[in-house]
C-alpha cells in the first residue's frame, strides 16, 4: 500500500485500484417492513427505490431478476441475491437528500449493524432506468460529506490520477495513454458538467478502461470523511476486530461462497465455488470439499460464476492437483522491482488428485483469481479448460489514497501484475 502524508483537513476521497481483488459490495435483502416507517418520495426516484427494495429485500430470485429487467437492466439479479445472502438486510433510517430523479438516503444493515449511504440515479431515458445505485458502508467513527465538484477539484483529481498511473501502473506505455485520453476528454469539456463524485468517478473509470482493458482499474469515490486518528489518512481504513469477527460469520454464513460439491454418474466429481476466499477463514471448507471428491475418476470445477478472491487461497487449491512441488507464476511489481515466486505448498490436509483429469468450466463472468486459477492449470497442462473468453483481470491489485490538497483525495494506481 503507497502511504502518504496527512493532509491538513481530511475531506473526501477518490481512489483508483487495479488488480486481484474479490470486493464485497454492500447491498442487501430485508423485509419490507424494516423501513422504519421513513416516508420515500413519490418521485420518479422514489417509486424506483420503493421497487428496489420491495424487490431485494424480499430475498426472491425472480422479483430481483423482474426489478432488475424493468428498472436496471444493466445489472445482474443473480449477484444481487449473492449481495443480499450476504449482508441481512437493511432497515431505511432517512432520505438524506430528494429530487425527481436523484436521492440519497442512509440505511442500516440487519446482519452487521453498519450503516450505509446510498445514491440512486436514473437516466433521462423514457421510461426511467436506473443510471447508477451506489450503497457504501460508513466506517466507524466516519462523517457522511458528499461533496460536490468544482473545477479546482475536478483538475487535482486528474492531477493525482495522471501522476500515480505514471509511477505505479505496471504497464508505462498504457499508463500514459490513459493519462492522454483523460486530458483529450478534458479538454473537450466531458467533465465539466459533473459534479457529482459518483459520477466523476464512474466517467473516469470509463475512460481508463476504455484504453487500458484492464477491468481491475476503477476509481471510486468516498462520500465520508475518515478521523485522522483512525491511520485512514496515510493508508486505507483497517478492519477491526469486530470487523473481521463479522466477515468471519458472513463468509461461514455463505459456505465460503461453495455452492455445490457433488459426485455426478459415472463417478465424477463437480465443484461450484463463487470467489476464493481468505484460506485462514475458508481453508477448512475447502478441505472438506477437496476430501469428498478424492476418490473420484475425474473432477469438474464450475468456476462460471467465480469472481475471484485470494491468491493465497488459488496456491492452495491449485497445490491439491500437482504431486511435485510445482513452479505456478511469478507476481512482479514494477515500482519496487520485486518479484515473488508461486510454487505448490508441500503440504496439504487430506489426499491429493493428482492422477485424474481435471475440467474448469469458464464464462465472460469468470475474473480475477477465477481466471488466475485457470490460467495456472492451462498453463500445466493439467486441466482441460471449457467455456467462454474469461473476463480479462487475472492479475492482483492496491489501493491508496494520495493526498492532494483540495476536498478530494485522489487516485492511486494498479502496479504489479502475473
Amino acid at each position: 500500500m503507497l502511504r502518504q502524508s496527512p493532509a491538513p483537513e481530511k475531506r473526501n476521497s477518490i481512489v483508483v485500484r487495479a488488480g486481484l481483488c474479490f470486493f464485497l459490495l454492500l447491498v442487501a435483502v430485508m423485509p419490507l417492513g424494516a423501513r422504519a416507517d421513513v416516508g420515500v418520495p413519490d418521485t420518479p426516484a422514489g417509486r424506483t427505490l420503493r421497487a428496489f427494495l420491495d424487490a431485494f429485500n424480499s430475498g426472491n430470485h425472480d422479483r430481483i431478476a423482474a426489478y432488475v429487467k424493468e428498472y436496471d437492466p444493466e445489472n445482474n439479479a443473480d449477484q444481487l441475491i449473492s449481495f443480499s445472502g450476504e449482508t441481512g438486510g437493511f432497515t431505511l433510517l432517512s432520505i438524506v437528500q430528494s429530487k425527481p430523479d436523484k436521492l440519497s438516503f442512509m440505511v442500516r444493515g440487519l446482519g452487521d449493524n453498519l450503516e450505509a449511504y446510498g445514491v440512486l440515479q436514473l437516466s433521462g431515458t423514457t421510461p426511467p432506468r436506473v443510471k447508477q445505485i451506489n450503497i457504501r458502508a460508513i466506517p466507524p467513527g466516519a462523517k457522511l460529506d458528499d461533496v460536490q465538484l468544482d473545477e479546482t477539484g475536478r483538475q487535482k483529481t486528474i492531477d493525482a490520477i495522471s501522476e500515480r498511473l505514471t509511477e505505479y501502473y505496471v504497464y508505462p506505455d498504457v499508463a500514459a495513454k490513459m493519462i492522454q485520453a483523460v486530458h483529450d476528454h478534458q479538454k473537450h469539456g466531458d467533465y465539466k458538467p459533473i459534479v457529482d463524485g459518483n459520477e466523476f468517478a464512474d466517467a473516469l473509470t470509463r475512460d481508463l478502461r476504455a484504453v487500458s482493458q484492464d477491468r481491475h482499474l476503477f476509481v471510486g469515490y468516498d462520500p465520508y470523511v475518515l478521523p485522522a486518528e483512525s491511520g485512514a489518512l496515510d493508508g486505507p481504513h483497517k478492519p477491526s476486530p469486530a470487523d473481521e469477527a463479522r466477515f468471519r460469520t458472513m463468509m461461514e454464513h455463505d459456505n465460503c461462497s461453495f455452492s455445490k460439491v457433488e459426485i455426478l454418474g459415472h463417478n465424477i466429481g463437480y465443484i461450484k465455488f463463487g470467489a476464493f476466499l481468505n484460506p485462514n477463514i475458508c481453508g477448512p471448507t475447502v478441505v472438506a470439499a477437496m476430501n469428498f471428491v478424492a476418490h473420484t475418476d475425474a473432477l469438474i470445477f464450475d468456476l462460471r460464476e467465480n469472481h475471484g478472491g485470494n491468491p493465497d487461497m488459488v496456491d492452495f487449491m491449485v497445490s491439491y492437483l500437482f504431486r511435485e512441488p510445482t513452479h505456478i507464476n511469478d507476481l512482479t511489481n514494477r515500482h519496487d522491482n520485486e518479484t515473488h515466486q508461486f510454487w505448490t505448498l508441500p503440504w496439504i490436509p487430506g489426499p491429493r488428485f493428482v492422477d485424474q483429469p481435471v475440467y474448469v468450466l469458464t464464462s465472460q463472468q469468470t475474473f480475477s483469481g477465477g481466471e488466475e486459477f485457470t490460467f495456472d492449470l492451462q498453463t500445466q497442462k493439467r486441466a482441460t479448460i471449457v467455456g467462454e473468453t474469461t473476463g480479462g483481470g487475472a492479475h492482483p491489485c492496491e489501493a491508496c489514497r494520495p493526498e492532494i490538497t483540495s476536498r478530494l483525495e485522489s487516485p492511486l494506481a494498479g502496479r504489479s501484475t502475473r
